[in-house]
C-alpha cells in the first residue's frame, strides 16, 4: 500500500524508504515532483536513486521505471546485487522497468531545436505499462551533453522537468557535480523541487560520505551535513544533529558483575539505560572491568555488543581468560558481538553511522566502548564530543546500557575526563594508581553517580584469579594503606590483637587459678564448718540424752522414797 505523508503547508511526500533520509526530510520526497540527486563520481548517486525505486516497489507497491543512459541493464542489475536487490526478478514481476538508452554526443546537433519527445515517449509507455508511480534518469549529463547553448539547455530541461510532473510520477534525476559549481550546467538545481547532494570526501586520509538537502520547495526540512553508510542494506542515513531529551528513565537496576561495585552503587548496582564511564590510566584494569560488565549481562541473557579499538576478540578473550573470566562460550553463543577494529579505518561519523547500524541489527541490551579516548587519534576533542554526544543519546533512546573506558594519561587530573564527556555520564568510576614502598597499587572509587546513594569510599581494586575484587583499605594515622603496606598493618594489628588475646588469656587463667584456690579453701572451711557442726549436733544430742537419763534416774530415786515412807508408815 502507498504510504503518504502530508506536511503542514500541504505538500505530499512519499517515503524513499532509505532508512534515517526520510525522517531529516520530513516524509521523503515531494510526491508527484522531481528531485534531483547531485554527487561527484562514486558519491553513490545511481545506488540512491536505485534504492528509492526497489524500495518503493517493495515496501509501497509503487512499480517504478529506471532510465540509464550510462550502465546496461546487466550492468546495473550486477552492481546492487550486493544490497541484495533482484532487479532481473522485480523486471520479471512487472514492478520496475530498467529501460537503458544510448547517446552518443556525435548524434547530437543542435539544428535550431533540440526535441525531447521521443525520449517522452519511450518514457511514457514504461510508466504507462505498469502504472509506474516512480521515475529515475540516470545521469542528465548523458541526455544533454551535445548541449552548448544555455537557452536551449534551459528551456529542455525545464520541458523534462514539467513533463515529470504532468504525468505524476515521483522522479529522481541524478546530475554530476560541477568544476566551480553545484552542477555541471549550473541550472539542474533551479527548475528542481528538491536538490539533494551526496558527498564523499577524504579527510585526513579518512574516507566519509555525508547527504545534504539544500534545497526542498514548500517544506521544512534538515539542513546539516548528515554522515550515510552504503552497506549491505543499501543506503543508511543517520540524522545526527535530530538530537532530543526526550528518552525514558528505567528505575530497574543491573550488575556490573563485581558484587562489592554493586554494594557501592547503592547495593543493587547502576541504573538500565544509563551510561558508565570508567577512567584509569594504562594498565589499571579498566578493560577487566568492562569484561566484568559484558558478561554479567549475557549471564542474564541479554545481548551485549562490544566495540574494541585496541585489542581483537581473540586477544581480549584470551587476556581474560587469565582472571577467570571465559567470553567465549557467550561469542559462541551469540549473546557477545564483539566489533573490533582500529579507530582510523573510519572518519568519526562513519563509525557512528557503523555504530547505529550495528546496534539496530543486533539489538542488544548492553553496549561496552573501549576505549572512548582512541577516537581522539581521528578527531579533535570537540568532534569526539559531539559524535559520543550522538552516540549516548541514540543509546538512551533504546535504552541500551552503556559502558565507556577512557584513558588518562599520566600525570593528568582524573576528575577531567580527556574527551569533556563527564557531564554526559550518569555514572564516573575512576581508577586511581598509587605508589609507595616500590610497589604499584589501585584503589577504586565512585566520583558520581546520578539518582542513588552511592559510596564515597576508596576500595583497593584487585586483579585476582577470580576476577576483580574490591577490598577496604586501611585508614591509619598516614592515611590510606593498600597493598603490601596494608598487609603489613594488617599483619601488625593481628599481632597486636594476638598478644592482647594472649594477655587475656593469661590473665584469666591466673584468675581462674585463684578462683579454683579460694574455692578449695571455701570447701576446707565449709569441710570444717560441717564436722563442728555434726560434733555440736552430737553434744546437742549426748546432752539431751543425760537429761532424759538424769530425769529418770530423778524418777526411779522418787519412786524409791515414795515406796520407802510407805513401809514406814505400815510398820508403824
Amino acid at each position: 500500500m502507498t504510504e503518504t505523508h502530508i506536511t503542514q503547508t500541504g505538500i505530499v511526500k512519499v517515503p524513499t524508504g532509505i532508512e534515517g533520509f526520510d525522517e531529516i526530510t520530513g516524509g521523503g520526497l515531494p510526491q508527484g515532483r522531481p528531485a534531483l540527486v547531485v554527487g561527484g563520481a562514486g558519491s553513490g548517486k545511481t545506488l540512491f536513486a536505485m534504492e528509492f525505486l526497489v524500495r518503493g516497489a517493495l515496501a509501497y507497491n509503487e512499480p517504478g521505471v529506471f532510465v540509464a543512459f550510462e550502465e546496461t541493464t546487466e550492468e546495473l542489475a550486477q552492481n546492487v546485487a550486493s544490497l541484495n536487490f533482484d532487479l532481473k526478478g522485480l523486471d520479471a514481476e512487472g514492478r520496475i522497468i530498467i529501460d537503458h538508452l544510448r547517446i552518443e554526443r556525435s548524434e547530437i546537433e543542435e539544428t535550431g531545436e533540440y526535441d525531447l519527445e521521443g525520449l517522452f515517449i519511450r518514457i511514457g509507455l514504461a510508466i504507462d505499462s505498469i502504472g509506474a508511480k516512480r521515475v529515475v534518469l540516470d545521469t542528465i549529463e548523458a541526455l544533454f551533453s551535445g548541449l552548448s547553448n544555455e537557452m536551449i539547455l534551459r528551456s529542455e530541461l525545464r520541458r523534462l522537468f514539467r513533463w515529470l510532473k504532468d504525468k505524476g510520477v515521483t522522479a529522481i534525476i541524478t546530475a554530476e557535480q560541477g568544476n566551480g559549481k553545484f552542477t555541471r550546467h549550473g541550472l539542474e538545481e533551479y527548475v528542481s523541487d528538491a536538490v539533494i547532494f551526496l558527498d564523499h570526501r577524504i579527510e585526513n586520509q579518512l574516507s566519509t560520505r555525508r547527504v545534504r538537502v539544500v534545497k526542498y520547495r514548500g517544506s521544512t526540512h534538515g539542513t546539516n551535513e548528515y554522515p550515510f553508510l552504503i552497506g549491505k542494506n543499501g543506503f543508511e542515513v543517520l540524522p545526527i544533529t535530530s538530537l532530543g531529551l526526550k528518552h525514558a528513565a528505567s528505575t530497574e537496576r543491573i550488575s556490573t558483575g563485581v558484587a562489592r561495585l554493586d554494594t557501592m552503587l547503592g547495593g543493587h548496582g547502576p541504573y538500565r539505560g544509563s551510561t558508565i564511564l570508567i577512567s584509569g590510566t594504562a594498565g589499571s584494569g579498566k578493560t577487566s572491568l568492562a569484561a566484568h560488565f559484558a558478561s554479567a549481562a549475557c549471564q542474564r541473557g541479554e545481548k551485549c555488543i562490544y566495540f574494541a579499538f585496541e585489542e581483537s576478540e581473540s586477544q581480549i578473550i584470551r587476556n581474560m581468560r587469565s582472571i577467570g573470566i571465559d567470553l567465549e562460550p557467550w561469542s559462541k553463543s551469540g549473546l557477545l558481538r564483539f566489533e573490533a577494529l582500529r579507530p582510523a579505518q573510519y572518519g568519526l561519523e562513519m563509525h557512528l553511522a557503523r555504530m547505529h547500524q550495528m546496534i539496530r541489527e543486533f539489538e542488544p541490551q548492553v553496549m561496552v566502548l573501549d576505549p572512548i579516548t582512541d577516537l581522539m587519534a581521528i578527531g579533535s576533542q570537540t568532534d569526539v564530543k559531539a559524535m559520543l554526544v550522538r552516540v549516548i543519546d541514540f543509546l538512551k533512546s533504546r535504552q541500551i546500557t552503556a559502558f565507556f573506558t577512557s584513558l588518562t594519561s599520566g600525570g593528568a587530573a582524573l576528575e577531567q575526563s580527556e574527551i569533556g564527556v563527564s557531564s554526559l555520564i550518569d555514572t564516573w568510576l575512576l581508577v586511581r594508581e598509587v605508589e609507595m614502598n616500590g610497589e604499584r597499587t589501585r584503589g577504586l572509587y565512585i566520583l558520581k553517580s546520578r539518582g542513588m546513594a552511592h559510596s564515597n569510599q576508596i576500595r583497593e581494586f584487585l586483579l585476582t584469579d577470580h576476577g576483580v575484587e574490591l577490598i577496604d583499605v586501611y585508614l591509619g594515622a598516614n592515611g590510606a594503606l593498600m597493598g603490601s603496606a596494608r598487609l603489613a598493618q594488617e599483619a601488625s594489628l593481628a599481632a597486636e590483637d594476638e598478644a592482647r588475646r594472649q594477655a587475656v588469656e593469661r590473665r584469666g587463667a591466673a584468675l581462674e587459678h585463684k578462683r579454683k584456690l579460694i574455692e578449695a579453701q571455701v570447701a576446707a572451711l565449709q569441710a570444717e564448718l560441717a564436722s563442728e557442726e555434726t560434733e555440736f549436733q552430737k553434744a546437742i544430742e549426748y546432752e539431751k540424752h543425760s537429761d532424759r537419763r538424769a530425769q529418770q534416774d530423778r524418777s526411779a530415786i522418787a519412786r524409791m522414797r515414795q515406796a520407802e515412807e510407805l513401809s514406814l508408815s505400815k510398820k508403824g
